[in-house]
């Protein structure tokens, strides 16, 4: 599969996306947006692939929406050609947030707008102290989209998301980790490298569980206690008939050490 704005590989076991339009700030423009919904399913069948790293070139994750795209087609487009483009992009955005596998964003400089919501739309986002977060649409008299409107408020509550949606201010790194919007603060030159490090440690985990896991935590915000209750018991059902669990089992019987550890990689390297 060849693209013309991303770059992809799979390294021992993590699949890594990179945004490459440097030169535009890795806007997430028409192109940009059908080539990302080609390789989700791609990442999604690959049995090979434990986790997934999204990352920007060029010292920058995504500056967003393709601002150029919007003014050369100003005028030309219909409301209902406008309508189209965002339903199409959420006929793939879940397919991205419920990936069933663990999904990390690396975050180096600006993540606006649309950039924002992508990191949201990973399980971790990984940043330098250069990272940039801003909800900019309100800035060019548009509504937040890309599942903003969805993601943020399930992170940082309502009335904060609805501060950050109407201000557009941006917010730097640290402010970012205190709402909950960042796992994790880097330094620049470590970034991929620590992104990499926190995708292997699910290498050994049981992807089936935790991507069951993943998506009923997805569902849990809208979904009451008795259907959750429901979905529990079905998804510990299906769990419990995978080879993993079973060997899981008897290796702890056994005493022998657990399949999944995810202490491993910090005891591998003496910390």
């Amino acid at each position: 599969m060849k693209f013309e704005t991303l770059l992809y590989e799979v390294r021992d076991g993590v699949a890594i996306m990179t945004l490459n339009r440097p030169e535009a700030r890795n806007a997430l423009g028409v192109q940009a947006r059908d080539e990302v919904s080609r390789l989700i399913p791609e990442i999604r069948g690959d049995k090979s692939v434990k986790a997934l790293v999204i990352t920007g070139a060029g010292g920058c994750f995504s500056g967003g929406g393709d601002v150029s795209d919007m003014k050369k087609y100003m005028g030309q487009r219909t409301p209902s050609d406008n309508r189209q483009i965002l339903r199409e992009v959420h006929a793939w955005l879940p397919e991205l947030v419920n990936l069933e596998k663990p999904a990390i964003a690396a975050v180096d400089g600006p993540a606006f707008g649309a950039g924002f919501n992508m990191a949201l739309a990973c399980d971790f986002v990984v940043c330098t102290p250069r990272a940039r977060f801003c909800q900019v649409f309100v800035r060019i008299g548009l509504v937040p989209d890309f599942g903003g409107l969805f993601l943020l408020p399930r992170i940082v509550g309502l009335q904060k998301a609805k501060e950050l949606m109407y201000s557009a201010r941006v917010v730097g790194a640290e402010e970012a980790r205190d709402l909950g919007i960042v796992y994790r603060i880097v330094p620049p030159e470590n970034l991929l490298d620590e992104a990499l490090e926190l995708a292997n440690r699910f290498k050994y985990a049981p992807t089936e569980a935790i991507g069951i896991t993943k998506n009923l935590l997805n569902q849990s915000f809208h979904t009451d206690q008795r259907m959750m209750g429901e979905l529990e018991a079905f998804a510990s059902m299906a769990s419990k008939a995978v080879p993993y669990h079973r060997e899981a089992v008897e290796r702890f019987l056994a005493k022998e050490a657990p399949l999944y550890d995810w202490d491993r990689m910090d005891k591998e390297r003496g910390k």
